[in-house]
């Protein structure tokens, strides 16, 4: 083992598809521990003294444990700066890096859950992504200005939102606005897609009908 071998606790069709995405996109060395949800992996002592929570994705770097989508982002790609996919401190895309990656969590995924549970919308001074229309516009802004959430770089931001942003379309959680499916369209044709997804379907097929 060496200082940088991580280790992805993961289930296939689940959030942590997009971490096992990400980690091909950064092309560096990692294992996966597969859950099995549906045998109850996620709530055996053993994973919950990973993540009390019992959620994927959960990533151990030795004896570190990251969890949550933005947060995991960040850590691999400062883990590995080699792959010029993490502009470090000091860089002037730090800042918006730090703004997108952590948008998602902090603002897209409760304003998609209000919207599709038909929640009654709490007043925007006290929600704090505002109102859902307020979150997808701000979202189709930063798409308007370029290929990727930092411009031209494709960056770990991107290695979050790019599945991201294919669930909610797909599901018809977020409008099929232009520059949401185009960028979904983008993301999708990059080689990591094909083996993130050849990955899943081996998982998947080794499993026992249910």
């Amino acid at each position: 083992m060496t200082d940088r071998d991580v280790t992805l606790f993961h289930a296939p069709r689940t959030r942590s598809a997009g971490v096992l995405r990400l980690l091909e996109e950064l092309g560096v060395p990692y294992r996966l521990h597969v859950l099995d949800l549906a045998a109850g992996d996620h709530k055996k002592p053993d994973f919950l003294v990973l993540n009390p929570m019992g959620k994927v994705p959960t990533l151990r770097h030795g004896e570190t444990i990251v969890t949550e989508l933005g947060a995991i982002a960040l850590y691999l790609g400062d883990l590995f700066p080699e792959t010029g996919q993490c502009p470090p401190p000091g860089d002037p895309l730090r800042g918006a890096l730090l703004r997108w990656l952590f948008f998602y969590g902090n603002c897209v995924e409760p304003a998609v859950l209000q919207k599709a549970m038909n929640w009654e919308a709490p007043k925007p001074s006290m929600a704090g992504y505002g109102t859902y229309d307020d979150t997808v516009a701000a979202v189709v802004g930063r798409l308007r200005e370029g290929p990727w959430f930092l411009g031209e770089r494709f960056t770990v931001a991107d290695g979050l939102w790019g599945p991201a942003l294919s669930w909610l379309v797909a599901f018809d959680l977020l409008p099929k606005a232009p520059e949401i499916v185009a960028y979904v369209e983008r993301f999708a044709a990059r080689p990591a897609a094909a083996r993130a997804a050849a990955i899943d379907e081996e998982i998947l097929a080794r499993r026992p009908p249910a």
